[in-house]
C-alpha cells in the first residue's frame, strides 16, 4: 500500500492483476459510479476525479487494516472542491489481493459529505 500513488500508478503495474476491478460507489457523485477495469480503468478513474476537482483531490489515509489473507481496509479523509464548494468524504476502500497483486477494489463513500 505505501507503494500505492493514484497520481504514479504507472510505477507500480506489478502491484495490479490485469483484470483488476474498481468498484466505485459514492452518492455524492452519481455520474462517477460503477466498475473500472484494469489499471487503465482505474487510471481514467483517478483522472477524471482530478479533472472535476480541478486537481485538488487529496486521500489523506486514517488507518490500514489487514483482514485474513487477502483483505485490506483502508479508512481515509478524502478532500476536494467541485463547483467551488469544498468537500471533505471519510471513505472507505477494501482492496482484495490475490498472489500478492490487486484484484479488486471497492471505494465505498457515504451518502453525505462529512464538514470540512
Amino acid at each position: 500500500m505505501k507503494r500505492l500513488d493514484p497520481r504514479n500508478l504507472a510505477s507500480a503495474t506489478d502491484l495490479f492483476a490485469p483484470d483488476v476491478v474498481l468498484h466505485y460507489f459514492n452518492p455524492n457523485l452519481p455520474e462517477m459510479q460503477g466498475d473500472y477495469v484494469g489499471l487503465e480503468g482505474i487510471r481514467s478513474f483517478f483522472e477524471t476525479i482530478g479533472q472535476k476537482s480541478r486537481g485538488t483531490f487529496k486521500i489523506e489515509p486514517v488507518s490500514i487494516d489487514a483482514v485474513g489473507d487477502e483483505l485490506v481496509v483502508v479508512q481515509s479523509r478524502n478532500t476536494l472542491t467541485i463547483q467551488d464548494q469544498s468537500i471533505a468524504l471519510d471513505v472507505v476502500v477494501v482492496w482484495r489481493f490475490v498472489d500478492g497483486r490487486v484484484v479488486e477494489v471497492w471505494d465505498i463513500v457515504p451518502g453525505r459529505a462529512a464538514p470540512s
